[in-house]
This record gives structure tokens, C-alpha cells and sequence, in this order.
């Protein structure tokens, strides 16, 4: 799974997954895991569906609650506004952009 991921961000490629049952494509900034050891990916959504109807831009996900994981053929430029490598989410950072 890491080794997906943190592919993924350094060719610029967004990842596509069914996360609470939708589909969701996102560029992924950064990947790391909490204080309690659970993985976690801060990403921007750029297509797919929420819960809420709209695409909150930033999210937090669960790895462990990604299914069909897999990097996309749709790529993107680089980081977001208001992106932060330092993500106070997260107490080790495996990749990021």
C-alpha cells in the first residue's frame, strides 16, 4: 500500500477508491500515520461523490477504509492551496509532495 501511494505522488498521478461506499478520485499530498498507528491520507477531491452531496476539497481518509485502491490514468500539477507538508494530522509522515 505504500509503495502505491507514495508512487503515485511523486508521478503526479490521483488515486481512485470506494471509501463509506463512493467512489472517490484525489490528488494525494500526504501519507502518514497517527499517534495510534492508523494510516491516513490528506488528499484533495477532485471528482467522485461525498456523503454530504458536494466534494469537500480537503479531506482526511483511512486507508484501511479504502477499497479497489489504485493510482488513476488522470494526473495533476502539483499541491493545492492551502496544502501543508507538515500535517498536524499525522505524527509520521511516510510521503508527501
Amino acid at each position: 500500500m505504500i509503495q502505491l501511494i507514495c508512487e503515485a505522488m511523486e508521478r503526479y498521478q490521483c488515486l481512485e477508491f470506494t471509501y463509506d461506499g463512493l467512489h472517490r478520485v484525489v490528488e494525494p499530498h500526504v501519507y502518514g500515520e497517527t499517534k495510534k498507528g492508523n494510516e491516513l491520507i490528506r488528499a484533495y477531491q477532485v471528482a467522485g461523490e461525498s456523503v454530504s452531496g458536494k466534494e469537500p476539497p480537503w479531506r482526511l481518509f483511512s486507508v484501511d477504509k479504502m477499497v479497489e485502491l489504485k493510482a488513476s490514468e488522470r494526473s495533476f500539477q502539483g499541491t493545492r492551496p492551502l496544502y501543508n507538508p507538515d500535517d498536524p494530522a499525522m505524527a509520521d509522515i511516510f510521503c508527501y509532495l
